[in-house]
């Protein structure tokens, strides 16, 4: 049985960043710690590790509370713009950058990536945070279905723009989806590069005890939609699902990592 779209009301209603942190990522127990989070994490050091992808401007929408997709990015962009459509998200960004005691803990990853770049002790992984938390320059209320997705703020073109699991909850079907990409062009300087990662063939997930729909992609939908949207595919990278513990909560078969490039004018 399908699930019913969840509107944008739904989420502005029902969605609790805290229930989908436990959910999803609290240590050692969110569905996502492990598999995914190891996926994301490796994909982003070799995207922004050395001979890679670097710029002044990088655009992050639709974090979710979350910062962890940004780690690696901190250290080869000066202006970092994290977004997200719900005001409670918001405040958990703004709460992480302030450093207040209730914070999420996110230091199990930041750990991850430092192992990752071989300066795994303490005073780097501190120094680490303490890097992103300088970069990031504004914390955003962007909305993917709306015409400018920024608006009524003024937006530089940035050199990279940045998305993890949220396109696929806004987007009704694949029309949305390319429409959103396109969007995206007007984000970002020509021959900026555009990063996103997300889930395959899901249908749905929980928050919590919180049903939300997700939009069921295909590798050949990606592909599809980048193209159509005017974008050279750089890498695509599709993961399986291992971990089959968990499906009664998000049902995705698998992950996937795009890197594509918006074309230079010619």
């Amino acid at each position: 049985m399908q699930t019913p779209y969840s509107t944008s009301q739904t989420y502005i209603d029902e969605f609790n960043p805290l229930d989908y942190y436990q959910t999803y990522y609290a240590t050692g127990k969110g569905i996502f710690f492990g598999e995914w989070t190891e996926f994301v994490l490796r994909n982003l050091h070799e995207t922004f590790g050395p001979g890679g992808v670097t710029g002044d401007i990088l655009i992050d929408f639709g974090a979710g509370p979350t910062i962890y997709h940004l780690i690696s990015a901190c250290e080869v962009f000066n202006i970092i713009i994290t977004s997200d459509f719900l005001e409670q998200n918001r405040e958990q960004l703004e709460k992480w950058l302030r450093k207040d005691p209730d914070v999420l803990d996110w230091t199990h990853v930041v750990k991850f990536v430092c192992d990752l770049e071989g300066n795994s002790n303490g005073d780097n992984c501190e120094k680490k945070e303490a890097t992103l938390r300088r970069k990031v320059t504004k914390v955003l209320k962007c909305d993917a279905l709306a015409k400018k997705p920024y608006d009524p703020v003024p937006m530089p073109e940035a050199d990279c723009l940045i998305s993890c699991l949220c396109l696929e909850a806004p987007c009704r079907d694949l029309e949305d989806f390319t429409n959103t990409l396109k969007k995206f062009q007007e984000l970002l300087k020509p021959g900026g590069h555009i990063i996103i990662q997300s889930v395959l063939n899901c249908t749905f997930y929980y928050v919590g005890s919180k049903l939300f729909s997700c939009l069921s992609l295909t590798k050949d939908d990606l592909e599809k939609a980048f193209k159509e949207a005017g974008y050279e595919i750089v890498k695509l990278k599709v993961k399986p699902r291992s971990e089959k513990s968990g499906m009664e909560t998000a049902d995705q078969d698998s992950y996937y990592y795009i890197h594509a490039r918006k074309p230079q004018k010619h």
